[in-house]
Order: C-alpha cells, then structure tokens, then sequence
C-alpha cells in the first residue's frame, strides 16, 4: 500500500523562513494572517488530506467514475469526502469573505493545493475546477452573477467547470463552433454546442454544477477576437429546474480515473454574457492562468508523494551488499537506498519537490501582493512576475513530476509496475497535467511567443533583476560560492539564450519556436537554482545561530549540492539545443518522416 505523509517542515520552512509570509499581515485584508494562523490551517489541511482523501486514491483509481442515462456517479467515498472538505470550508480559503470565503492568502492555497494533489488529484479535480469559474466571475460577472453563483462555489454547495475544447480545436480556440443566440431583451442567451474534455462536467458530489462556456454570438468577428464567455449552469439558480446542458458520454482514461471527463451537449441551453462580447478570451485566460498553477501544483504533488513511496521502499527493500561493503550485517542484503543509482534517483525527487516548492509559492505570495498591496506600481511588478513565470512552474513541474513518478517505479522495479503498490498510478495521473489547460509546448511558446517580448522585455527584468542582485551581493560570501557560481555561470548563459531567441524569432519566428521548450526547461533550472541559493541561505544562517533542527538545515545544504552538481548542468545542454536553430528540426521534408 502506497504511503503519504504531508511534509509539514519542508512548507513551513519555505513559508516562514524564505519567504517570510508573515509580511503579509501588512497587506490590506490579511491584517489577522499571522504565522501561528498558517501554521493551524496547514495542520488542519494535512490531516484532512492524509486521513479523508488519501485512503480514497487507489480504490477511487480501480472503481473509476460510473455513466448511466446521462448521470455519473463517483467512486465510492468520494461524496462523503467532497462533503467532509466543503463543510470545512476549504473551497473559499482564498476566496473573498464578501461572499463567504475565508479571505486566507493565495500562498496558503498553494500550499494546501500541493497537499490535496498528493493525496488524492482526481478528488481534488473537482473543487480545483470550481476555482478557475470562481475567479473568472469574481473579475467579470456582473454584481447579480457575483451574488448568485459566488456563495454557493465557495461553500461547495455548487462547483464550476471551463467548457473550452471542442473536438475539433483544443489550443486553437479561434475555431470554436458553438453558438451563443440572444433569447430575450433581459440579457439571457440560447447556447447550442459540443464541449469535450471537461473535467468535472457532469458528478454528483454538488446540487449544482456552473459552467462557464465559450461559444460565438452571431455577429462574432472571425478567430479569437470573436469569443464570447458564457455562465450556463446546470441547473436554473431560482428554481433548481434543469437547464439543457448533458452529459453525453465520459471518456475511458489512463489516469485520473475517479475524475469525470465528459462530454457536455447544449441544446439552446440558457446562459448569460460574462463579461463583454467579443472579449471572453481575456476572461478565459483568467480561469487558464488559475487552472495552469493548479497543474503546476498537481505535477509536485504526485512528484512529492511518489518520492516519499519511493523512500519508504528503498529503505525497506533488500538487494545485494553496498559496493564499499556490508550496511546491514544483520540482514540477508542491504537495504537498496545504499546504492548510489538508487540515491540518484531519489536525490532527483527530493531536489525538485523542495525547489518547486519554493518557487510555485513564490508566486503564489507574489499572487497575493498583486491582489492586495496598496501601492499600484508593486501589484503591477508582482503580476508580471506571476505572468512570466505561469507557463515555466506548469510546464516544468508537470514534466518532472511524471519523471519523478517514472523513476519511482524504477525504484520499485517489477514491483512498482504491479498495480497493488499503487506508484504505477502516479506515472498514468501525472501523465496528463503535460497535456491539459495547454500542452507544455504550447507553455514554451507562451513563454518565448508573449512573455519575452512583453514590453519590450519588461516581465524578464521581474526575473533577472532579483537573480542579479541575489549574485551580486553574495559573489563574496565565501559559504555560499559553491552555489552562487553555478548559479551565475547558468543565468549568464540564460541571458545570451534570451538574447539570440530574441534576434533570431524576429526574422523568423520558427527560430523561437525551435528554442522555445529547450528555453523553457534553461529558464525553469535557473530559476530553481535561484530558489536553492536561498535555502542555502536561509539553512546556513540557522545552523550559525544554532536555531532548530541542525539535521534538517543540513540535508538542505546537501540536496542544494546534489542540484547544483546534478541537476543544473542539465541547463548547459539545454542552452546548446537553443544555439542549434530551427534549420536542425525544420530542413527534413515532411515526406521523409
């Protein structure tokens, strides 16, 4: 049986002591936010994933999702758990306390988000959707939208979907069909269309399910200037009637089995305008950018919970003596977490849970200064830092969690391919956060394509000007060289990659998308060497002052070593692939594949 165990001091530590959360308590409405409040709540939150949702992960993943007559059914436990989480109020954590919502930090949802994909990510499809329709209402609903929708997706009571891919265009939505046909003068609409692909389109752990639907009205200009946003819910919210939106089918999947994904079917289904007309794009990418840090924290949950299986089994699995001689002389063979190809590949999951995490909450807590800080120019800064680096924690974190998952059951050997150890789930679930709420190539060319030339290299200077200073004023500081060089000689070579891409793509825009994915992973493995510098920081400070547990500040130092030894020369390579140019993937005619 699979194990998990929140890593309640590795979140505090990036919580408290790198990121110095409680600076929040000075932001307009997170006055009462102090460290003993996070500390209580992400308690709380632990014991709900570990005891509630967790025990639901395997069995959730056999029974799978159940379609009859147009109805789905989830696995058994899953409405008594969705209950249990709704009731706690775990739905609105960050949600606006003007409609209910508990008004806690973005920061703390994020870390709350980590800990619910590592217990259950199917379990928490469901209200991880509903937060992309909350945010897309909160923005642009009208106050009526607000009023009527709002409460009930904070409490659970109802939940939320994005209906956008159709089978015909998924990252092209400029190709959508369905039809959006006013139906009277009080702004109501007639929908008519296919959606595929939607998660949580259709289950029964809510009363009420609010879709938010792209679709065309009428005299829609052409691609994606004429998508227009839609609320089409499924049931009318004044008397509980139902609407004519259904599910036709769900899909048979790989992984996230016990997560409905479904075919939703509108027949002249009533809905109203989010937003203006024409402009619903704007509003999708509001819910995009929420479900892509969603994904982004699916991707280090399954690495995080997988890594902690893998542990547990190297330390318990007996297979051969140590090269340097007998660990274990009292046993039959050594436990195989002697090995040094065993502790590669644990060092690879641990390195990158502890790095992700401090960067994905890094900009959760910049999500809160863009939100809340009272001067304009500072919400400004930390939303461009928050738009720059969305495409690089999705794409990247997805990535390595399904590589992670993958060197788990490597781990395991023929046993991790057998389905009752339950790591072989892992590697299906994760599979999929690569693909959904845009490809991670699709990341890369958000990143080179919109990012970098956004005023005229504006959201980098967010980046690169911080890792400046961080090498800047540290290049002396004898304990930290052996992690600000190889920070520096990777973010020197970063910059001549953001300089060529930025020559280059403008004569010829295959160049940048030819670099664009090796850029990407370049730009990620700087970014976590950036975020190591500091833990080390932070690590050798503590153990100077001789505050906490010396053991663990250590063994920061340590998997800090192993990722700058290990991990971040994989920057160099990356950084070669850019320079090779678009000639290398772009000259063989399509005939010779």
């Amino acid at each position: 049986m699979p194990v998990y165990n929140p890593p309640l001091d590795d979140i505090r530590f990036i919580i408290h002591d790198v990121l110095h959360a409680e600076s929040l308590s000075a932001l307009p409405g997170y006055g009462d936010v102090s460290p003993d409040l996070i500390d209580q709540i992400l308690e709380e939150g632990a014991k709900l994933c570990e005891s509630v949702l967790f025990p639901l992960n395997q069995s959730g993943d056999a029974e799978g999702c159940h379609f009859e007559n147009g109805a789905v059914r989830t696995p058994d436990g899953f409405k008594e758990a969705y209950a249990t989480f709704a009731e706690g109020g775990w739905c609105g954590l960050s949600a606006d306390p003007e409609y209910g919502g508990m008004g806690m930090p973005v920061l703390l949802n994020t870390a709350m988000q980590e800990m619910i994909c590592s217990a259950n990510m199917s379990l928490g499809m469901y209200p991880g959707l509903s937060q992309g329709a909350y945010e897309a209402l909160h923005i642009f609903g009208t106050d009526e939208q607000k009023q009527t929708y709002l409460p009930k997706l904070i409490t659970g009571e109802w939940s939320g979907t994005m209906c956008l891919t159709e089978a015909h265009c998924g990252t092209d939505l400029g190709l959508i069909k369905t039809k959006a046909v006013p139906a009277d003068e009080e702004g109501a609409y007639k929908i008519t269309g296919t959606k595929i692909f939607i998660s949580a389109g259709e289950h029964d752990l809510t009363e009420n399910i609010i879709h938010l639907v792209l679709a065309r009205l009428p005299d829609a200009p052409e691609g994606v200037k004429g998508i227009s946003l839609f609320v089409v819910p499924k049931f009318y919210p004044e008397n509980m009637s139902a609407n004519a939106i259904s599910c036709g089918s769900i899909e048979h999947k790989m992984g996230i089995k016990a997560s409905s994904t479904c075919v939703m079917n509108m027949d002249e289904a009533w809905g109203q305008l989010v937003g203006e007309p024409h402009k619903g794009l704007r509003a999708m990418f509001t819910m995009m950018n929420a479900a892509r840090l969603g994904v982004a924290m699916q991707g280090l949950g399954i690495a995080e919970v997988a890594y902690q299986n893998g542990i547990a089994y190297a330390k318990e699995r007996l297979q051969m003596r140590s090269l340097t001689g007998v660990k274990a002389p009292d046993k039959a063979a050594d436990p195989i977490i002697v090995h040094p190809d065993i502790r590669r590949m644990l060092l690879t999951g641990k390195a990158f849970t502890e790095g992700a995490r401090a960067l994905s909450y890094w900009v959760g807590m910049s999500l809160d200064i863009a939100q809340h800080h009272e001067d304009e120019a500072t919400r400004k800064e930390a939303e461009d830092l928050v738009a720059l680096l969305t495409p690089i924690v999705k794409a990247y974190q997805t990535d390595m969690g399904s590589e992670v998952a993958n060197l788990t059951v490597q781990i395991y050997g023929g046993h991790g391919y057998i389905a009752e150890h339950g790591v072989e789930q892992y590697v299906r679930d994760a599979r999929i956060a690569q693909i959904y709420e845009g490809t991670n190539g699709i990341q890369a060319l958000d990143l080179v394509g919109r990012k970098m030339p956004d005023g005229y290299g504006r959201l980098l200077r967010r980046f690169f000007h911080p890792v400046q200073q961080l090498i800047e004023d540290h290049q002396s500081d004898e304990a930290l060289q052996e992690f600000i060089f190889p920070l520096a000689k990777a973010f020197a070579k970063l910059q001549q990659s953001t300089a060529m891409i930025a020559q280059k793509g403008l004569k010829n825009p295959d160049e940048a998308g030819a670099a664009s994915v090796d850029y990407l992973r370049q730009f990620a493995l700087v970014a976590l060497a950036y975020m190591w510098v500091q833990m080390v920081k932070v690590a050798q400070q503590k153990i100077k002052n001789g505050e906490g547990d010396t053991g663990f500040y250590e063994s920061k130092i340590t998997t800090a070593r192993f990722f700058m030894a290990r991990m971040l020369p994989e920057a160099d390579w990356r950084f070669k692939a850019v320079l090779a140019g678009a000639d290398t993937l772009m000259t063989l005619d399509e005939a010779r594949f």
